[in-house]
């Protein structure tokens, strides 16, 4: 990396300065002309059949506009996966959350007061909260009007002889653990703004993961042809997997066409935990084979997932739990059955992690379990399991650059790992101290997620005064995306990173885009950036061999100069020369166009293929004192050591980081979406209890810098990854400590105390 002079470096985002001052313009900053106030009713039932509304007394509230329902939407059923939503509810309500109608109003606190003056009746009916009591055939239906069962899908994979494993395995293990339901924990709650004119074109504000695949799916649901929507992605204050579909950005262009204005919809905090899409509930049981020296023979799991009333994304996440993990140890055969369950209460969703965060939990949880029983290290079963540059998995991934065994072996030295565990055998006293390892593994790009293809675009413009804009169809949600797009479009155009920049995301100027998931953004866009770039760069070097006549092949860019090899004498500044080409071109604009299409191959129906062009590891060890008096747990030290490739932006990666693991102790200590009869208990940050500043201990973290051949100056994925390893690190240090296993998370004070039996 040191030849760069701007990839590799630690440098400020580029919107930096715009959020720190605060001319970032986010959705709720977004001001129309004649905008209204928009606000949702919803149900307050889990489970009814709708009797009546009657909006008329809300109408006659002064400051309502407008008010839309049910009878104002095309009325058809739509979805990401299934087609299981409606834009408002029509005869019945499936979760208390669900919207039911939408007044639009001069300002939010009448559209609030107007809400109160919707009259409904409801009939109530029987409803389902726990997914495996959905799985009964007595159980009530949640869409009866769509489906006879409530399982909403059912995951199922076999490779191997996997009888014929557990038959030669020396050992059996078994258990099942319990993941929970958890918020995504943004700063900027959901919002959007709809904006229609007289013709039905509409736009459509809103921050997102995908604009392209939102607009696709909100022309859909709204009955309209996609040019006549247009999706505008602002800034993005944080998502973690919350930001793709939601509810609100449809009815926001319904009731904007009704009120024939801009309406703005920005959710209460209290709301957005009612109508989040959250981390997927699920229970694990997991059946291991493994021989006597700790070879993993065979895995088998069965996992129940709650998927809620209706389909945001836990069918990908729960067949992501059943199979992911399986690409990061040499297993000889594996079977995994997954029910996503329809339950009368809200959607689950995406989260950071994605599935692989709870598995990883179950599977690093087991592992720790059956080295304790062979009586060997677990860096030993680790390490003698673990995949290795070249190899081609069960699910028939192919590993390139695999930096795991270099991550082990820096995160156990960090620690003392080895000699650490042996002092904790002499615990006394009332606090325990306890050491504690977990790996895991994720993608970089993903290539089942979207059918017609895998891969991005991207362009580069160079201005007549030697400025450059990258665009791209992909989105930063505040990970610094855009930031490390520019180091890599500077790098190759020798221009100086202060100028460039990206624009506003929307639908209607960028390229068509898969967006921010499975942490492909570095990699798959990143590829496309470079292409886009290099196209650029070709352009500058042939406009600018006619205008000096010397052979292509004899210049070069420097310094935001074109240079010749001949004479270094000759230099002509980047600006002029695009100045040239714009007045040769008649205006036309210099832009370089670029592409990626990675070499990757799914099967949707077998699962089996190399999903994505790279993979990215980790090795996470957590040392605790148990306090068993009290039951608090406290994190003495925490290491880490990853391998995302070569690092474009080491800055940018330490927040990341930062924020991966402070999610991640969040996760294991306190952080608990609570349900009763399928409603929330804890709506806000005062009783959902997100970890601070003062909570997260100093953590020592450690880079294996691979170079990934598929990758963008060998550069691959980093953000989802660092979260996933910490709740089983945790629980294996705590497990070290006191001799107990938590088959689930939180793990708080009254669990410990009520394990060790002083409950």
């Amino acid at each position: 990396m040191s030849s760069h002079k701007i990839v590799g470096k630690s440098l400020p985002q580029i919107d930096s300065w715009a959020k720190v001052t605060g001319e970032a313009e986010f959705v709720t900053d977004i001001r129309l002309v004649d905008m209204l106030y928009g606000k949702i009713f919803r149900s307050d039932r889990a489970n009814a059949l709708i009797k009546k509304l009657d909006i008329s007394r809300a109408l006659k509230l002064p400051g309502v506009k407008s008010i839309a329902t049910h009878a104002d939407t095309p009325g058809i059923f739509w979805g990401p996966i299934l087609k299981d939503w409606q834009i408002l509810a029509g005869d019945r309500v499936r979760f208390i959350g669900e919207e039911i109608a939408v007044v639009a109003a001069t300002s939010e606190e009448i559209a609030q007061e107007a809400l109160g003056l919707i009259d409904i009746e409801y009939e109530d009916l029987p409803a389902v909260f726990d997914p495996e009591e959905a799985l009964s055939p007595d159980a009530p239906l949640v869409n009866p009007h769509l489906t006879d069962t409530n399982v909403a899908y059912r995951f199922k994979m076999e490779r191997g002889d996997v009888e014929g494993s557990f038959a030669q395995a020396d050992y059996i293990y078994e258990n099942t653990f319990r993941l929970n339901r958890v918020y995504q924990g943004y700063i900027e709650p959901n919002g959007c703004t709809g904006d229609v004119d007289t013709q039905g074109n509409g736009t459509i504000y809103a921050p997102s993961h995908y604009p392209y695949n939102q607009r696709r799916l909100y022309a859909e649901a709204l009955d309209l042809p996609v040019s006549k929507l247009n999706f505008v992605k602002p800034y993005v204050g944080g998502s973690f997997g919350a930001k793709f579909e939601r509810a609100c950005h449809p009815i926001s262009y319904v009731i904007s066409k009704k009120a024939g204005k801009p309406v703005k919809i920005t959710l209460s905090r209290e709301e957005d935990f009612i109508a989040s899409n959250s981390r997927v509930p699920m229970s694990i049981a997991v059946k291991i084979g493994v021989k006597n020296d700790g070879t993993l023979l065979v895995k088998q799991t069965r996992i129940v997932s709650n998927n809620g009333a209706r389909t945001v994304s836990a069918i990908p996440v729960t067949s992501t739990s059943c199979y992911r993990v399986d690409n990061f140890y040499r297993f000889k055969s594996v079977k995994a059955d997954g029910y996503i369950m329809y339950t009368n209460t809200a959607p689950s969703g995406s989260m950071r992690g994605f599935g692989n965060a709870q598995m990883t939990f179950a599977l690093e949880s087991s592992l720790d379990d059956i080295a304790d029983h062979l009586g060997i290290s677990p860096v030993e079963m680790r390490l003698k399991n673990v995949v290795h540059p070249g190899d081609k998995t069960i699910h028939g991934w192919k590993i390139g650059s695999c930096g795991i065994n270099d991550c082990l072996e820096k995160v156990t030295s960090s620690a003392n790992f080895t000699q650490e565990k042996a002092k904790i055998k002499q615990n006394s006293g009332k606090t325990k101290r306890g050491i504690g390892l977990a790996c895991a593994n994720h993608v970089s790009g993903n290539r089942g997620f979207f059918g017609p293809f895998d891969g991005a675009a991207a362009y580069v413009k160079v201005t007549e005064d030697g400025y450059a804009q990258v665009t791209h169809g992909e989105a930063d949600l505040g990970q610094g995306q855009n930031t490390v797009f520019c180091q890599m479009a500077a790098e190759i155009l020798t221009i100086p990173i202060e100028r460039l920049k990206v624009p506003v995301s929307s639908t209607n100027t960028i390229p068509f885009g898969l967006g921010s998931f499975a942490s492909r953004g570095t990699t798959i866009c990143g590829n496309a950036v470079i292409a886009a770039a290099e196209n650029a760069r070709l352009k500058l070097l042939e406009a600018a061999a006619v205008a000096i006549e010397i052979p292509v092949d004899q210049l070069f860019l420097k310094d935001a100069h074109i240079c010749s090899s001949r004479d270094e004498t000759i230099k002509r500044p980047i600006a002029e020369v695009v100045t040239d080409y714009i007045y040769q071109h008649c205006g036309q604009n210099l832009i370089g166009e670029g592409f990626f299409k990675p070499d990757t191959e799914f099967d949707p129906v077998t699962k089996y293929g190399n999903i994505s062009p790279a993979y990215i590891f980790a090795a996470h060890v957590a040392e605790v004192a148990v306090n068993t008096d009290s039951g608090e747990i406290e994190i003495i030290n925490y290491h880490t050591a990853h391998d995302f490739g070569k690092i474009i932006n080491p800055l940018t990666l330490a927040g990341q980081l930062h924020g991966g693991l402070a999610m991640g102790f969040g996760w294991v200590f306190s952080e608990e979406m609570l349900t009763k009869n399928g409603e929330f208990l804890n709506t806000n940050f005062l009783d959902y209890r997100m970890p601070g500043s003062c909570d997260i201990p100093d953590t020592t973290n450690q880079y294996v810098e691979t170079h990934e051949s598929k990758g963008p100056f060998g550069a691959k994925g980093a953000s989802e990854l660092m979260v996933n390893p910490v709740p089983a690190a945790i629980s294996n240090a705590v497990f070290n400590a006191i001799g107990i296993r938590f088959q689930e998370i939180p793990i708080t004070p009254e669990k410990v105390l009520a394990a060790l039996g002083k409950l």
